[in-house]
């Protein structure tokens, strides 16, 4: 994989980290719908002075226009946001404000969420059962211009890796019609049905008889389960 996966950095690591961040204060966004999560993160990170805290977002339009305002170095993004979500809030912040990294801070570890998550241009993902002293390192990893995934995220992402195109596991793609390769690829970025009819011209009873037929071809179940058969065919690459 390209992307460098850290799972929990060691002292020296740490002492790597913060000689490359220098004494300069490291800017803070925090965005996350729910108020007292915000008040409980500020609290935790108000205690190290290397922190500066410059601003909070509710929702996902506030977060972009905050970052692209505020230029903070991290924003610890929240995936289930109002309005527009993190994902897609990470992934406009790619495009308006390269220079801002984004940290992921949520409770979703759906092998589909984390895929999106490492597709969208964050560069972290941490669970929110993450201890403080975690969520301090990954922060100061990713404003050093180095990537963070807790451990549960970490073994996820080589889980998929290693059914990458090449294993035993591979199905041939010559299963599905290039129509249903098409959706499935869609389907995978996190498209609804409803969103996949209209990028493609369809209705969405289409959409989703073609979702069956794909299930039923490939004898799988669920999404999370068309993910791991679009990445092990390379239909939808990690990186």
């Amino acid at each position: 994989m390209a992307r460098t996966i850290l799972r929990h950095a060691s002292p020296i690591k740490r002492m790597q980290v913060a000689k490359k961040n220098g004494s300069k204060k490291i800017k803070l966004l925090l965005a996350d719908d729910h108020p007292v999560v915000r008040q409980g993160v500020r609290i935790c990170l108000e205690q190290y002075s290397r922190f500066e805290i410059v601003g909070e977002a509710g929702t996902g339009d506030e977060a972009i226009r905050l970052a692209c305002s505020l230029s903070p170095d991290v924003v610890l993004l929240d995936i289930n946001m109002p309005k527009t979500n993190g994902l897609q809030v990470a992934e406009q912040l790619r495009k308006l404000a390269p220079h801002v990294r984004v940290l992921i801070l949520s409770v979703e570890d759906s092998d589909q969420c984390i895929l999106q998550v490492v597709r969208s241009g964050a560069k972290g993902y941490l669970l929110k059962n993450t201890t403080p002293a975690e969520l301090v390192t990954a922060i100061e990893t990713v404003a050093s211009g180095q990537t963070y995934f807790s451990h549960p995220v970490a073994q996820t992402l080589q889980k998929l890796h290693s059914a990458g195109p090449g294993t035993a596991k591979t199905r041939k793609p010559a299963q599905l019609t290039p129509r249903e390769l098409e959706i499935l690829a869609l389907i995978v970025n996190g498209y609804t049905n409803k969103q996949v009819a209209a990028q493609l011209n369809l209705s969405v009873r289409t959409v989703e008889a073609h979702r069956e037929n794909m299930m039923r071809k490939l004898n799988l179940h669920n999404v999370a389960d068309l993910t791991r058969y679009a990445i092990t065919n390379g239909i939808v690459p990690l990186d």
